[in-house]
């Protein structure tokens, strides 16, 4: 192998160097070392090679691998990357209407997923000229080709090369790839494992609870435990009370959550007792209730340790963790490697990370108080622009959107930073609406509520949710016809169900005769936002 790891898959053939009886993932009542994991992706990279699948749009071929949190999709993303194809990680519960777009998109050439993703695919085979292979994990079909003689040949793909396309949803328009190279990948773990004291190390257990589809679960919590070979217990479908007996039951060391997840941990009366060999517990993708926040660490003497990251970033930016001290509401600080500044509407600077701190350990006692107190506990807040060797490469297929020549990126979060240089969100640029982590996008949803004949327009915008952070709401005006007369919340929420993942659909409408628009006639949120 080589010497540092080029490829994300060289993280498993490492693993499995310095440990190959050492337990990698825990499923149900099967084990996996790192020595059989190895053997099996070597096995499924030969079997793709084989189809020799040829490379479009300047990049390999691409993968698609629709699967929950089970053994096979870690033996796919790895297996796809070490046959020096592209992973795409597709939510397995998407609607047709949504694993059309991402396959057509990206110019899949293979899906693993289960059985209703094969299904679906096979209907719409004549949409998408690219796909070549649907594969149903469980089925003889996908077994063949994971069953070959093992190879140990390297990848031939690494550094920036694609590794991952990862589809995540803007604030406009259809959900676009975010590329993310093996170097960003890579860099991100390097990046956290400077934190101090370490987050994961090779002795840990993980709890892999976060979807694997997911750019937080697939690199901060699977990538996690390649890169130190920890073992990870994977959980299919996150039940509070299940779950936690899973932590007790492998001794999980290292908690990577969101926040609903402590939400309803929180409330569990065994909550301590169960978590008694958890050291570290982290938390991302949107805020954390603080209550919630409180009765966890009070049942179990930890605090939740906030971050904060995006897709596009691979994923972890900032994190309490890299601050002295934890402070509630608090996204922490950047993690080394990771610069960040904060910029005014106006295009200028407002705080930068890597401004120099005064320094006073050598100043004479009583010197402090000839210091200027500063005029407020803050800064103004600004938009967070980021740059470091995590970012992506821009969106698929051109890299449109990317990092500028100076290797910065705005995200279109705002924030503001506090006296002692610790950060704290205020809100999006945009309109994006965060579901228990997961994006979702107004104008996807509107276009499908409008699709419904007894609707003539609609609105959509996030509100608050003690469980999942936020909540999708949508003001419906009913067409003037007999459709729109007759048509009720129930059969508006039935026919989102039909065409969007349950994540984005409404779990609330509310019925007005006019939406408030401006001159320009663009529908007025602000003024919803207020009666929301």
């Amino acid at each position: 192998m080589r010497d540092e790891p080029e490829n994300l898959s060289d993280l498993v053939r490492r693993a499995a160097a310095t440990g190959p009886g050492r337990t990698a993932l825990y499923w149900h009542d099967r084990v996996l070392t790192w020595g059989e994991l190895d053997v099996q992706v070597d096995a499924l990279a030969a079997g793709l090679r084989a189809l020799a699948l040829p490379s479009s749009a300047g990049h390999p071929a691409r993968v698609a691998i629709a699967l929950p949190n089970v053994p096979e999709f870690v033996v796919a993303v790895f297996g796809v990357l070490r046959a020096g194809l592209v992973a795409v990680p597709v939510n397995p519960g998407y609607t047709p209407r949504e694993l059309r777009h991402v396959l057509g998109d990206a110019g899949v050439s293979v899906v693993a997923g289960t059985a209703e993703v094969a299904a679906s695919a096979q209907g719409m085979r004549d949409e998408l000229p690219a796909l070549r292979e649907i594969l149903a994990v469980g089925d003889p079909a996908f077994a063949k080709l994971s069953g070959g003689p093992a190879e140990a040949a390297a990848p031939g793909t690494g550094g920036d090369d694609l590794a991952v396309l990862v589809y995540t949803s803007g604030t406009a328009g259809a959900p676009k790839g975010a590329m993310l190279s093996h170097r960003a990948l890579l860099a991100n773990h390097e990046q956290v494992a400077a934190v101090q004291p370490p987050i994961v190390g090779p002795s840990d257990t993980v709890l892999l609870a976060l979807p694997l589809f997911h750019a937080y679960g697939l690199n901060a919590g699977l990538g996690a435990i390649a890169y130190h070979g920890a073992a990870g217990v994977l959980v299919e479908r996150f039940d509070p009370a299940d779950t936690l007996r899973l932590v007790a039951r492998h001794q999980v060391t290292v908690v990577v959550g969101v926040p609903p997840m402590y939400v309803a941990w929180s409330l569990l009366p065994d909550l301590g007792e169960a978590l008694t060999s958890v050291r570290v517990a982290v938390t991302g993708a949107a805020p954390l209730d603080p209550a919630a926040a409180v009765r966890f660490t009070a049942a179990t003497r930890h605090p939740v340790f906030e971050g904060y990251g995006l897709t596009e970033t691979a994923p972890v930016l900032t994190s309490t963790l890299a601050s002295p001290t934890p402070k509630g509401g608090s996204i922490g600080r950047p993690i080394p490697g990771v610069s960040l500044k904060l910029v005014s509407a106006e295009g200028e600077e407002i705080w930068h990370s890597d401004a120099p701190v005064t320094d006073v350990s050598e100043e004479e006692p009583g010197d402090e108080l000839d210091r200027e107190a500063p005029e407020s506990p803050g800064t103004d807040p600004g938009e967070i622009v980021v740059r470091g060797a995590n970012l992506f490469s821009g969106y698929w297929p051109d890299g449109r959107e990317g990092p500028d020549a100076d290797g910065w990126w705005a995200t279109g979060d705002v924030a503001y930073a506090d006296a002692d240089g610790d950060l704290f969100l205020v809100d999006r640029l945009g309109e994006l609406i965060l579901v228990s982590g997961f994006n979702v996008y107004p104008h996807e949803v509107e276009q499908v509520l409008t699709l419904h004949e007894g609707v003539a327009e609609a609105a959509v915008l996030g509100i608050p949710h003690p469980y999942t952070g936020q909540t999708v709401k949508a003001f419906v005006v009913r067409s003037a016809d007999p459709a729109g007369t007759a048509v009720t919340a129930e059969d508006l929420l039935q026919h989102c169900e039909r065409n969007l993942a349950r994540f984005k659909c409404p779990t609330a409408i509310e019925f007005v005769p006019e939406l408030p628009h401006s001159a320009t006639g663009k529908v007025r949120k602000v003024a919803l936002r207020s009666d929301a």
